[in-house]
């Protein structure tokens, strides 16, 4: 079944203009009919969710052009790919501990205003009294 691009567009919630930029850096190859529509495919789906995906985790559009050339060059670039994967897993995980770390600062400025402010409340309650 194919798809027209603004009911792709609907289906990827990613805007007609973000979709004819996807193919114009080709991150995405689109088949086109008789009259040369854009015609998507339901296999073109899972491929715009991991495109966003990657987006999503930091990697660049220019890495991403790189995965997708090698994508459509077929079996023969998997390893290629894999080691892109790879690398972009570690940029991942290095950015997962970097907000682990903003976050666990945060919760303790939180904490630290909580207790101050619950204090405050006791001893104003206590002083009341």
């Amino acid at each position: 079944m194919g798809y027209s691009i603004g009911e792709f567009s609907a289906l990827t919630q990613l805007s007609i203009d973000t979709l004819r930029y996807y193919e114009k850096e080709q991150l995405i190859a689109v088949r086109r009919d008789a009259a040369g529509r854009r015609c998507y495919m339901e296999e073109d789906i899972g491929w715009i969710h991991f495109i966003k995906r990657l987006k999503e985790t930091g990697m660049p559009i220019k890495e991403i052009k790189t995965y997708a050339l090698l994508r459509y060059e077929g079996n023969s670039t998997m390893m290629e790919r894999l080691d892109m994967l790879k690398r972009h897993r570690l940029f991942v995980l290095a950015e997962q501990a970097k907000w682990d770390s903003h976050l666990s600062h945060l919760e303790e400025k939180i904490q630290i205003y909580e207790d101050r402010i619950g204090n405050s409340l006791l001893e104003k309650s206590s002083s009341s009294s």
